[in-house]
């Protein structure tokens, strides 16, 4: 049976290159072949940049809210077809149903929302100086590129997307070519709810492809999901005609529980953020760092549900709570960092090995791996693995933990279980973390800005603070008396 070949997506419909390049798309579940896609060559390239200067020019002097009806749409659409994107997301990510069905989709549309519902309410502002006065207006951007990271494909597509189109600019969207088909389908929603052509244009391909976006100097901004590696190329090739970035990078994140935790739900936290999407989650809790009275209490409830309660399996049974890693050469690297782990003098708790479930034995599985005995100096500690390894710490006090969870050059994430709240605040003030949770872990609305402190990124996503980061102010000076000039 032949493959499906997916085209790129250029100005309202699906465009075929000319060179006939394609890449293949596996199913992490089954380590098969999905489909096919094209590579987005010099044609679609050329069209892409085409496309999305006529779209600029309708969308930006269509008024906010006249653009916030339209993506309202979008978000309608989205929720209406929410199982068949979520089945989509599942195939190419190798996450469960059971998550992406709850909330990749979900948590996608609820930004479109927010952005849509901020739109009409973006303004300037007034002042008087003496007779005369100025104000300001904010104007967006133009033509954004956004490149998208594999583990949420179509939740990051509209999380780019959405402040972006709010504020007037169009995108141009690179996903990942391990997970490239939540982004077409997303313009598909797009050019259904009545967004004009060119103002969402998909482009397939490599780190090839991403580099000619990030050196055009047609586009006004960039905004990169992924690893910190890439993001200083991504930065590197901005710099040269300027453009804005925004990057939300790894993380090595901190999850703190003191003595008076409550327990389960601190365990529900550690396996949270470590286990939930494989443990293929930027702001995954990897350093869980326990005070050393409640330390054989939770020891002993975390491995009891992590032997008991995490199925793996097939990602598409409802029943399975535990997906397979995104990749052959992924698992692999994972499976490397336990090795060290071991080596180093870490203690294997549970886990740490390669798994083949009765209904997906070729998928590309790893067991849930807990390590303890860990120290700051492993290699456990300190870099990100990007899989299901947990590795546990204890501390005696306070300050000594505070210290030790800031002694890393990422800083995306952190979380403090307590139940003092003055604790709670005094630590968390004190974390050098761009997201942060009290007695949660995870949760991320998008009423929320996201990003990280340090290597972990620069700028944000969601939340009304992004408005900024997608328009420029424009200052206008008004004179209303005549001018006095010595020529």
């Amino acid at each position: 049976m032949s493959l499906v070949v997916y085209q790129n997506y250029v100005h309202g419909q699906s465009l075929s290159n000319d060179t006939g390049e394609t890449f293949e798309v596996i199913n992490p579940a089954t380590g098969k072949v999905s489909y096919l896609v094209e590579v987005a060559d010099e044609k679609i390239q050329k069209a892409a940049m085409e496309s999305a200067k006529s779209g600029f020019a309708i969308w930006s002097k269509m008024t906010p809210m006249e653009r916030s009806r339209i993506l309202l749409k979008a978000v309608a659409i989205l929720r209406d077809r929410n199982d068949e994107l979520a089945a989509i997301e599942v195939q190419d990510t190798g996450k469960p149903w059971q998550e992406a069905s709850v909330v990749d989709v979900v948590t996608g549309a609820d930004s479109i929302e927010f952005f849509a519902g901020l739109a009409p309410s973006i303004e300037g502002n007034q002042q008087q100086v003496g007779d005369d006065f100025y104000y300001t207006r904010r104007e967006p951007l133009g033509i954004c590129a956004g490149i998208g990271a594999w583990n949420y494909p179509l939740q990051i597509a509209c999380w780019k997307s959405a402040p972006a189109l709010a504020c007037g600019n169009v995108m141009i969207f690179k996903p990942s070519e391990e997970t490239p088909q939540g982004a077409l389908k997303l313009a598909e929603v797009f050019t259904q709810a009545g967004v004009p052509d060119g103002v969402f244009n998909v482009v397939q391909g490599d780190g090839r492809v991403g580099a000619w976006l990030t050196a055009h100097e047609d586009i006004a901004k960039v905004s990169f999901t992924g690893e910190v590696g890439t993001g200083k190329k991504v930065m590197a090739a901005a710099a040269g005609s300027l453009k804005e970035v925004t990057m939300e990078l790894g993380g090595k994140s901190p999850l703190i529980i003191f003595n008076d935790a409550d327990v389960d739900n601190a365990v529900s936290a550690a396996m949270l953020g470590n286990f939930y999407t494989q443990g293929e989650v930027c702001t995954n809790g990897t350093r869980v760092f326990v005070q050393e009275e409640i330390y054989p209490r939770f020891i002993e409830k975390l491995l009891e549900r992590t032997q008991n309660n995490m199925v793996c399996g097939d990602p598409m049974d409802p029943a399975t709570n535990f997906g397979a890693l995104i990749s052959k050469s992924h698992q692999a690297k994972v499976l490397e960092y336990i090795e060290i782990g071991k080596a180093e003098g870490a203690h294997l708790l549970t886990g740490g090995q390669a798994l083949q479930p009765g209904n997906a034995p070729n998928g590309f599985f790893v067991a849930p791996t807990i390590f303890t005995q860990c120290t700051d100096e492993m290699t456990l500690s300190k870099e990100e693995i990007f899989g299901p390894v947990m590795s546990v710490l204890t501390f005696t006090d306070e300050d000594e933990v505070i210290k030790r969870a800031n002694d890393t050059r990422l800083g995306l994430a952190a979380g403090v279980f307590t139940q003092d709240i003055t604790r709670a605040h005094r630590v968390i003030h004190q974390l050098e973390a761009g997201i942060c949770w009290i007695n949660a872990y995870g949760a991320s609305p998008a009423e929320m800005p996201v990003g990280g402190y340090k290597m972990s990124g620069i700028g944000r996503e969601n939340g009304s603070e992004t408005l900024k980061a997608y328009t420029q102010i424009k200052a206008v000076y008004v004179g209303m008396q005549s001018l006095e000039s010595p020529f």
